[in-house]
């Protein structure tokens, strides 16, 4: 079976860790990743402690496995969760969208192991002087918010700059993606779009489905013509009209931020898959079937081990 350094750090079973995605990753999905032997992972999105607390405890009361909370810094919320998640004394913190060197002490102290997700060599090299135990490098492929280098460009680049272990996310979906995240240099592999159709997520199933239906021309990004929020989403009517109102001659940074509030709720939550905004990677159209948690790792897993047991039938 496939071990690495990570999975000693964390005490998981398997190195693998689900993305944190807002309105999809709640307490019950991390808790079935974690049974399944990798780190699941809840969302705090822009939500308040009340919620995270929630999700917590509902995570707990269905696995008695490390589990981390994602934490986007930008939210108005963060101090705030972030208290939570020491008071509670989850096992990880994920961090995205800047540093999170002000709330270190504090979760090192109540015993938490962070692992904030970046997009540069440089951010890779601050977070590891900051304490970081390890670092989830995100390639372009990703759904949701994302920077500009691809998986295959930075993991190796990061994995070259820094002593800690390296997390590859970004494109991918099954134990082929898995194992060229090894051999860039990973210790482990982060994933949404593929647990975003775990039997044990509680997204809509309309939002489920559009992913089950993609192809591998599905997604598209829109946010990039003011810089900072580039999103990937499956193409839909959410999508066409944004990008119409992006690139509007009167459009600014900030009527262009404002068009995507409560998108991703109408998405995930009330099932609106033509006018909500459904954020998914570029594998989307390597996806064809729901699974449980435990079976898509145990999948994956299989299928890495054989073919990286197998390499040498490639290279003479």
């Amino acid at each position: 079976m496939i071990n690495s350094p990570i999975c000693e750090i964390l005490g998981i079973e398997y190195p693998i860790f689900q993305g944190g995605m807002a309105w999809i990753a709640d307490g019950k999905l991390a808790a079935a990743v974690s049974e399944a032997g990798g780190l699941g992972i809840i969302s705090a999105m822009n939500a308040g402690s009340d919620y995270l607390r929630e999700q917590i405890r509902i995570a707990k009361e269905n696995t008695d496995k490390p589990f981390g909370v994602n934490i986007m810094l930008q939210s108005p919320h963060a101090a705030e969760v972030a208290q939570v998640v020491a008071e509670e004394k989850v096992a990880v913190v994920t961090t995205g969208a800047g540093s999170p060197a002000k709330f270190m002490e504090m979760w090192q102290n109540a015993g938490i192991k962070v692992i904030p997700v970046i997009a540069s060599v440089a951010m890779a090299k601050k977070m590891e002087k900051c304490g970081a135990v390890a670092v989830v490098a995100e390639g372009q492929e990703s759904g949701g918010h994302i920077g500009e280098l691809t998986t295959m460009a930075i993991v190796p680049q990061v994995a070259d700059a820094v002593n800690i272990p390296v997390i590859a996310a970004g494109g991918i979906g099954d134990g082929r993606g898995a194992a060229a995240a090894f051999m860039l240099g990973a210790c482990g592999v982060q994933l949404g779009t593929r647990f975003l159709v775990a039997k044990e997520c509680s997204v809509h199933q309309n939002y489920k489905d559009a992913v089950l239906k993609a192809s591998d021309i599905s997604t598209v990004t829109t946010g990039r013509r003011f810089g900072g929020n580039t999103c990937r989403s499956i193409k839909n009517n959410f999508t066409r009209n944004f990008t119409k109102a992006e690139y509007a001659p009167d459009a600014t940074a900030e009527s262009v931020a404002e068009l995507g509030v409560g998108a991703l709720r109408k998405a995930a939550v009330e099932g609106d898959a033509k006018d909500g905004c459904l954020l998914a990677g570029q594998i989307s159209g390597m996806i064809t079937k729901e699974q449980t948690a435990k079976e898509i790792i145990t999948e994956i897993f299989d299928e890495a081990e054989k073919l990286l047991g197998g390499a040498g039938k490639w290279v003479k």
